[in-house]
């Protein structure tokens, strides 16, 4: 049995230490957000935070997650009320298909929890591996930065020594 934190709630899954954290949050914990795109890291459909870093979760094996809390967008608002960067998101209409929003959702999460008001060029530079096929990448964008300009997402507290 391995323990893990998913959104501030403790589970225990029954699974081997390699298999993958998104086999894991969607077969053993039905969180269903985080998908499955190309198996091998270079689409960002799969991206999940662990701790304060975002990962792809489709080659991220649980063993690996330790005593970190896993955070996918489940927890970060729901349908009724969504989070400042999902509603962002609703706001500026960047989801056409939906496959990778969950992921770069995620990632930018990270992004405006370490650097509030970040630059255009940083926008870009941390949302690069993640992938729309859809090509909503210019309202993805526009979500991006209307979240950082509400200042209603807070910067993670860094640690000391770190």
């Amino acid at each position: 049995m391995i323990n893990l934190t998913v959104n501030g709630k403790l589970h225990q899954v029954d699974v081997t230490p390699d298999t993958p954290l998104l086999y894991v949050l969607r077969n053993e914990l039905q969180m269903n957000a985080a998908k499955f795109g190309c198996g091998m890291g270079q689409c960002g459909a799969c991206t999940v935070i662990v701790g304060d870093r975002t990962v792809f979760s489709c080659l991220y094996p649980i063993a690996s997650v330790g005593d970190r809390d896993v955070r996918t967008v489940e927890g970060l608002g729901t349908a009724e009320s969504p989070g400042p960067l999902q509603q962002a998101f609703i706001d500026h209409q960047a989801v056409q298909c939906g496959y990778c929003i969950a992921g770069m959702i995620m990632r930018a999460q990270a992004l405006l929890e370490e650097i509030a008001q970040p630059t255009e060029a940083q926008i870009r530079a941390h949302m690069n591996p993640n992938l729309c096929r859809c090509g909503t990448h210019m309202r993805i964008l526009a979500a991006i930065r209307s979240a950082a300009a509400s200042g209603r997402i807070t910067p993670r507290q860094k640690v000391q020594g770190a």
